[in-house]
């Protein structure tokens, strides 16, 4: 089903919005030693305190690409940090699953407004089967939990859990970050492409991003390159299979790879129409929920936005407690200058990235250590603040 008339008009917007600041020179780009200084001025001392083996910074300014990298690749015995260590992304793998699930509307395969009923024929006549697509993306979809009970695994069990879960209050006002939900987001519009997630993910979005080292499954011959996690106790661990773990939590990336990444979210215009037309999608916002507005994947807030704000969207509580929401129809466009922002973690990895496409800066961290999300939205405004 194609994108609505109002989703058109929305698009077309942001696309026009996006040539125009493409036309604009940039201001002078910032003295890469100064950069440099800022980094590590932020960088190193955070490592130190956090016990951090290594990390992969990116810097985004002006179309101008600095890239830094501390420490070594596993919590004992490792090998220096490079721009192509694969690092797991956690939860900013959303940002493409997002992406995936825009392209596929933008393509006619989806729409957001269908039920999720509609490509789960058994979720037909039970709560959640009448909850959106855009529900499930934005974790809108009637309270849908953190995580799947520990004894919930394989396809015959997740289908189980979502036939008996029932919901407390109505879909589309109250928003609880969900593995759960934007996973059953993933796998919906994988179906819907006739292809798959995983599929869909590896043989069309990447690609088509120009990610040449960005995975769900790390092929054998790329293992050297894959970091390991440090575990809260010390120990070496990466990632563990988990029920639609792929579309919640399950990338790897590089440095290389999350610089081009945020690099078309500020200007998609080199992108394929139809993809270009999803990183766009996912830059609208469908919810406001305290001080920020979520988007698919990435959250928003107005720019210059005071670090306090940015705390207290990423903060626990946003992730572990219910939050009113208040739905945007239509979807919002970006109003003036506006921050992007998105954390990930597994149990030994922890990332961020954070953009303002208006300004055209960016930051992006891959770390091998979960270190906690206050530091590395403190790190990314500092970085930004100076850049700007």
């Amino acid at each position: 089903m194609p994108a609505s008339p109002t989703l058109r008009s929305l698009l077309s917007g942001l696309a026009m919005a996006a040539s125009l600041a493409a036309l604009v020179s940039p201001a002078a780009a910032t003295d890469p030693a100064a950069v440099e200084r800022q980094v590590r001025s932020v960088i190193e001392p955070v490592m130190r305190e956090a016990s951090i083996p290594g990390m992969a910074v990116v810097v985004i300014e002006n179309g101008r690409r600095h890239q830094f990298n501390f420490g070594v690749d596993a919590p004992s015995g490792g090998k220096p940090v490079t721009a192509d260590t694969l690092f797991e992304l956690g939860s900013l793998s959303k940002t493409f699953t997002a992406t995936l699930g825009a392209t596929a509307e933008a393509e006619g395969h989806l729409s957001l407004s269908d039920p999720a009923e509609r490509y789960e024929p058994a979720l037909a006549g039970h709560p959640i089967g009448r909850a959106t697509l855009l529900d499930l993306a934005t974790y809108t979809a009637a309270g849908l939990p953190l995580q799947f009970p520990d004894d919930v695994s394989g396809n015959e069990a997740i289908l189980r859990y979502f036939q008996n879960f029932r919901p407390e209050v109505e879909p589309g006002t109250v928003r609880r970050y969900s593995n759960p939900s934007i996973g059953l987001f993933g796998d919906l519009a994988g179906r819907a492409t006739g292809e798959g997630f995983e599929a869909t993910m590896t043989r069309d979005i990447l690609p088509a991003l120009g990610l040449r080292s960005t995975f769900l499954t790390v092929p054998e011959r790329e293992m050297p390159r894959y970091a390991f996690g440090t575990a809260p106790t010390g120990e070496a661990i990466r990632v563990s299979p988990g029920p639609l773990d792929g579309s919640a939590y399950g990338l790897k990336s590089t440095a290389t790879d999350m610089a081009r990444f945020v690099e078309v979210q500020i200007d998609p215009s080199s992108l394929p129409a139809p993809l270009r037309a999803g990183v766009e999608a996912t830059h609208l916002g469908h919810a406001r929920v305290g001080p920020m507005v979520q988007g698919l994947g990435w959250e928003q807030y107005p720019y210059p936005v005071d670090v306090e704000m940015l705390l207290t969207g990423n903060s626990a509580d946003m992730a572990l407690k219910p939050q009113t929401a208040t739905r945007l129809d239509p979807p919002q466009a970006p109003q003036g200058a506006v921050l992007f922002n998105k954390t990930g973690s597994t149990r030994g990895f922890g990332a961020y990235a954070a953009f303002v496409p208006e300004r055209r800066i960016g930051v992006v961290f891959l770390a091998n250590r979960n270190w906690p999300n206050a530091t590395r939205v403190r790190a990314g405004h500092a970085i930004l603040s100076a850049l700007d």
